[in-house]
């Protein structure tokens, strides 16, 4: 397997998705609390890192294997295991050494503070399995939106600030909502990744059996609640700010505003995997970005 096809079957261009919300759980600590571990939030950045791999790789592994005689073609001329005709044992060994390390870290990080990570842990485990696995996956449900959001954008975030936090005190009940409302604009940006992908699969989803929100919000109500998403995600940025949970220059993200929309425009024209997928992908890029540089400016000036 080259480089460019295993990068293509973890899907590494979505891996903005877990570095998002883990720097927003970085500045959210040094911002608001004062508190910072480097070792720990750089063990659970590469766990995360695996075990996201590790989800997105047995996502195409289960459509492969799971696929109905129907989808034969689908199987040989899109899917990437038939297209580069990979060893499906391979990949299996591959996604099982994922999590293995993935787990080894979770449990020394779970020894060093406390068993609130375990947890969330294994909520994240849990959601990352049944998400593309099961009689039903999450993937091919309603609810995939909902919960590669939540988890990705929300828990991530959460672990992070945990795993700052443990040692002070500071994790509290009210911190989880102050946390929740400052991941906001991760959750719903990688909310509409996943939204864009079913909606660009509408018509194949159809053919594997796979009922997604859109099959039950019709296209028409999936590109309005696409449009929304974003609108939900600055308002909790400004509301964050407003509350001092993130610092002032965060409203600098707000000049992404011109290219989110632009990107926005270009794929409401056009739902092609191919060919406009990639928008939904380059606007959490950019808020990815600009959180990144603007949050990370008044932090660190703060400190």
């Amino acid at each position: 397997m080259t480089v460019p096809i295993f990068l293509e079957l973890v899907e590494a261009k979505a891996k903005v998705a877990s570095i998002f919300p883990f720097c927003l759980g970085v500045y959210f600590s040094w911002y608001y609390t004062h508190q910072l571990n480097w070792g720990l939030s750089l063990m659970f950045f590469v766990a995360m890192l695996l075990f996201n791999m590790a989800v997105d790789a047995h996502d195409n592994y289960s459509d492969y294997k799971h696929a109905t005689a129907k989808a034969d073609e689908w199987k040989q001329k899109t899917n990437i295991i038939g297209v580069n005709h990979l060893s499906m044992t391979g990949i299996r060994n591959q996604i099982v050494s994922f999590v293995g390390v993935a787990t080894v870290i979770g449990i020394a990080m779970t020894v060093m503070t406390g068993w609130p990570l375990l947890l969330m842990g294994v909520f994240c485990f849990a959601v990352g399995y049944f998400y593309a696995a099961g009689p039903r996956p999450i993937s091919t449900t309603p609810f995939g939106e909902f919960f590669s959001g939540i988890t990705m954008g929300f828990v991530i975030m959460l672990i992070t600030v945990y795993l700052n936090t443990a040692s002070s005190g500071l994790f509290t009940f009210e911190l989880f909502w102050q946390v929740l409302l400052a991941s906001g604009i991760a959750v719903f940006a990688i909310s509409n990744i996943m939204l864009a992908n079913n909606l660009c699969d509408a018509d194949e989803d159809q053919l594997l059996n796979r009922k997604t929100l859109v099959y039950y919000l019709g296209k028409k109500g999936g590109l309005r609640l696409f449009v929304i998403n974003y609108v939900l995600g600055y308002g909790c940025l400004i509301l964050s700010v407003g509350l001092h949970y993130l610092p002032y220059t965060s409203l600098l993200v707000l000049l992404s505003l011109p290219l989110v929309i632009k990107n926005t425009r270009q794929f409401l024209a056009k739902q092609v995997k191919k060919e406009t997928f990639k928008f939904a992908v380059k606007n959490a890029m950019i808020l990815a970005v600009f959180c990144i540089v603007c949050i990370g400016v008044g932090t660190i000036a703060n400190w």
